[in-house]
């Protein structure tokens, strides 16, 4: 008899909609917040679409190394996609509200989309691997169709585990404070704000964030270190050169995004890092995205001689 009226009040003090804190403390650089992050957003799509179109076009980057680029920046427009756009309206209007289901539908794209990077990042650390140490096998195993399986494992494996999360979190209960100290939604953050029972949920968000964090990491970690040691062994100079071109890329990349996740989500929550939190969240989901496009183009040979082919082809089209 009395757990119906206890049902009752719940309902009547849930939470319908969060706030997202983000920058609103420093509101004299809201507008310089927003020109910035439209910047980066603008910068980071139209880098990630080009270099999406260049593999597409050009018969050269047909590759499995190039593949896997394109399919890194496509995930790099989609997740900017996911957290900037709701951030630019917030520092533009100065409306910091979001609702839970509208919290969660971001969620669900933000945790899928990471989990997908860490596997693909691995995937492409494996692809380098394979060049450099076993370059007699490589067009064997490398071929299409293992690299549309392994493509196709990164996104839907993600896309399908996190949907368990995201019914679990549906569940839980908002009656209280509803005030969330970032800039998106967050998974923890989030679970704090929570009146309900959040142990279960804690456990099968901790053994999610093993099973995609860590063999995806444990993989790259490894192919590197062979790779490092296969271009220690190389002779001549011009060769180490050559062999570390090819991964210094991906390499930098990897160390921005897992360097910054270490630091976010397993190392100790002191004060001075739950000050910085959000910043070094930025990294992850902002800098990131913005560095893939960048450090490919500037660093990759094949990708700047396929760049001029295409403003060349543009030209002469646009000339005739």
């Amino acid at each position: 008899m009395k757990s119906a009226p206890t049902i009752h009040k719940r309902n009547q003090t849930s939470t319908s909609e969060f706030i997202l804190l983000g920058f609103g403390e420093h509101a004299e650089l809201q507008f310089f917040l927003f020109l910035l992050f439209l910047v980066i957003y603008m910068v980071t799509v139209a880098g990630n679409l080009l270099i999406m179109a260049l593999i597409v076009v050009d018969p050269h980057l047909h590759t499995p190394m190039y593949f896997f680029l394109g399919n890194l920046s496509c995930l790099e427009t989609c997740y900017s996609s996911a957290i900037l756009p709701r951030l630019l309206a917030s520092l533009l209007t100065g409306d910091r509200s979001i609702s839970v289901t509208g919290c969660l539908v971001q969620l669900y794209f933000f945790g899928s989309l990471v989990d997908t990077e860490c596997y693909l990042l691995a995937v492409m650390s494996y692809d380098r691997y394979l060049a450099i140490c076993k370059p007699l096998y490589y067009s064997t195993q490398m071929s299409k169709r293992f690299c549309l399986w392994l493509a196709a494992g990164s996104w839907i494996s993600a896309f399908l585990a996190v949907i368990v999360v995201i019914v679990l979190l549906s569940q839980l209960i908002f009656c209280g404070p509803n005030e969330m100290d970032h800039f998106f939604c967050d998974l923890t953050p989030m679970i704090k704000l929570s009146c309900s029972d959040t142990r279960k949920m804690e456990l099968v968000t901790y053994v999610g964030s093993i099973l995609f964090t860590l063999p995806p990491f444990l993989l790259t970690l490894t192919s590197y270190i062979y790779i490092i040691m296969a271009i220690l062994h190389i002779p001549s100079p011009d060769g180490k050169q050559k062999a570390f071109s090819t991964c210094s890329s991906h390499l930098i990349v990897v160390s921005v995004f897992y360097g910054t996740l270490i630091v976010v989500y397993l190392l100790p929550k002191t004060e001075m890092l739950r000050e910085l939190n959000k910043v070094f969240s930025l990294c992850y989901t902002v800098v990131t995205p913005l560095l893939n496009p960048l450090v490919y183009s500037l660093r990759n040979k094949d990708v700047k001689v396929a760049f001029r082919k295409a403003i060349g082809k543009w030209v002469a089209f646009a000339n005739s």
